[in-house]
């Protein structure tokens, strides 16, 4: 191990000790001490750490270099206490431009054409059973696919009728409560892949033919290839994706609850933590996702402060 690997591995302990978020910091700066032995630099300097946030980065998307200039610039402040010819980057050398996305929000048809698709393109049973039990899961519950993948058998209450996401995206766990008609879904699964994979490696909920946990990049890949298929989100300007699911369950949970005239701001707080967000304002997002949804909320504002006035 090299001085700067030692240093980063101290530096990565020390951020888990204060309780920080270590997925960007431990995904990327591997990459930046093999970059800096690489061209022999013992410690990190401002024209070393532009060189590599600047580096071809196919198929991560534009986002990657700031995310990594950030990376680079939180390890120079540590190192800068123990190496003192540490250059520390200045912000603003490399500004992260945000670019929004809008989601597709897959309709009812949507989603019953993509399953659909699913039980009749995919030889395998247990194959076509598993996309066909996942991609509902995702529909009616909002998890991220990530979740559904880390799933095991005993994370199932089957008793209570909830889903233990254990350590989830912000190292937090939390349970989730499914209707009863989720849950004989997911018994039905459960039965006829104990039939077709009787002997897996892994204690997973969702098995795949190999007998392994689904990894991200297969189930993505199968999703993409059957949306396509099955002609959802032809002509979009935003085509459709994976976790669009997601998004698509919020926004269908808020647009039931302004229908029904129910608080959002009460019950905002609640759909939060069913989706895992650390707060609610992550969720108030979702407000702008459609314009139906903005409709309804501005019809709701015009309306109280038309009951003000009067």
């Amino acid at each position: 191990m090299s001085t700067l690997e030692q240093d980063l591995a101290d530096y990565l302990q020390l951020r888990l000790s204060l309780g920080h978020e270590l997925a960007e910091a431990r995904w990327l700066l591997p990459g930046f001490v093999s970059y800096l032995n690489a061209h022999r630099s013992s410690t990190v300097t401002i024209e070393a750490a532009l060189a590599w946030a600047q580096q071809s980065a196919t198929g991560r998307g534009a986002s990657v270099g700031p995310r990594r200039m950030t990376a680079a610039r939180g390890f120079a402040r540590y190192l800068a206490g123990i190496h003192p010819n540490t250059e520390i980057p200045p912000l603003g050398l490399m500004p992260h431009r945000q670019r929004w996305r809008p989601p597709f929000i897959y309709s009812p048809a949507d989603i019953d054409a993509v399953i659909s698709q699913a039980r009749c393109s995919i030889v395998s049973p247990l194959r076509a059973a598993t996309y066909d039990t996942l991609i509902g899961l995702l529909a009616v519950s909002g998890l991220r696919i990530g979740e559904a993948i880390k799933l095991d058998r005993s994370d199932i209450d089957w008793a209570e009728g909830v889903l233990l996401i254990r350590e989830s995206k912000f190292g937090k766990s939390r349970l989730i409560p499914l209707h009863g008609s989720v849950m004989e879904a997911l018994a039905t699964h459960a039965a006829l892949r104990d039939e077709l994979q009787p002997r897996p490696k892994e204690p997973s909920f969702f098995v795949s033919l190999t007998r392994n946990r689904l990894s991200y990049a297969v189930v993505s890949q199968t999703f993409r290839r059957l949306v396509v298929d099955a002609g959802v989100g032809i002509g979009s300007s935003s085509p459709p994706r994976l976790h669009d699911l997601r998004h698509t369950f919020a926004v269908r949970t808020l647009l039931g609850w302004y229908r029904d005239g129910q608080d959002i701001q009460a019950k905002l707080p609640a759909l939060s933590t069913y989706l895992g967000h650390r707060e609610p304002a992550s969720t108030y997002w979702y407000l702008s996702a459609t314009p139906e949804l903005l409709a309804l909320a501005a019809a709701r504002q015009d309306t109280a402060w038309s009951a003000a006035r009067s």
